[in-house]
């Protein structure tokens, strides 16, 4: 199992990023997949995932309106679009496995990409 981040950058407060995750190693249809952030001194949170085989989906209030998730179940590709981003936003994303797309989702994780810096300036 493989998943591969790509996207992050440095961006101005109110501008946008377009997070990738890339699958591998696993039937892409038979699980979730899961973004997740972690700041400097922060816990890890989870932001939002999406079920590959129905399409739901699941954002943490502070991203709602905001991100978008999306996916290429032909590329087994994940995507996190990233607008009106605020410096509150800076972090390392990662991108998950999931066996549910759910509120919960560190519970149902279970691989795990490296990440991607995202860091957002005032």
């Amino acid at each position: 199992v493989q998943l591969v981040e790509s996207g992050g950058g440095v961006v101005q407060a109110g501008g946008s990023l377009r997070l990738s995750c890339v699958a591998s190693g696993f039937t892409f249809d038979d699980y979730a997949i899961g973004w997740f952030r972690q700041a400097p001194g922060k816990e890890r949170e989870g932001v939002s995932c999406i079920s590959s085989s129905d399409g739901s989906t699941y954002y943490v209030d502070s991203v709602k309106g905001r991100f978008t998730i999306s996916s290429d179940n032909v590329k087994n590709t994940v995507y996190l679009q990233m607008n009106s981003l605020k410096p509150e936003d800076t972090a390392v994303y990662y991108c998950a496995r999931l066996r549910y797309c759910h509120s919960h989702l560190d519970y149902f994780a279970d691989y795990w990409g490296r990440g991607t810096q995202v860091t957002v300036s005032s």
